[in-house]
């Protein structure tokens, strides 16, 4: 089984739109089974907080569904429990190695480090424009999963 654990912030935006934008892409492959897919947080600040309108919103219109997804604090042990744990953006990435310490099996990466164009995903929190995330994950995402089919044995 493949685990990938996606981390942004607060886990109401970015992160969330990334576990079930890559939850839908694995299911219209039929690889549900290999998969365990999950989100979290850096900080405490939406800890039970559902998801961010915005974001409920923009998967709505691709008929994705973030029902009963709450915000969730990443923990020191998530770091032996997935295999990939994918940032959104350089602040996310420090924030997760404060979390877990060393990066020993090279796990932490950022989501679009799996694009053709690595970059941070912006925050819709600040920027407002859920559009513009939706498809930098929406790449990044499928990124992940080609580089996973091709290269991950795991499954």
């Amino acid at each position: 089984m493949i685990r990938v654990m996606f981390v942004c912030h607060g886990n109401i935006c970015r992160s969330p739109m990334a576990e079930f934008v890559f939850k839908d892409m694995v299911k219209k492959k039929g690889l549900e089974k290999d998969f365990l897919i999950a989100s979290s947080a850096t900080s405490t600040e939406e800890i039970g907080n559902p998801v961010h309108h915005g974001t409920r919103n923009k998967l709505k219109c691709y008929g994705i569904t973030t029902e009963g997804k709450k915000a969730v604090q990443l923990q020191k042990m998530d770091y032996d429990c997935y295999d990939y744990i994918l940032g959104m953006e350089e602040r996310n990435l420090i924030n997760i190695k404060r979390i877990f310490g060393i990066d020993k099996d090279n796990k932490i990466k950022k989501l679009l480090d799996f694009s053709d164009n690595p970059r941070d995903i912006a925050d819709p929190w600040y920027t407002g424009n859920f559009d513009i995330t939706y498809e930098d994950i929406y790449e990044g995402c499928q990124g992940l999963l080609t580089y996973i089919l091709k290269n991950d044995n795991s499954r």
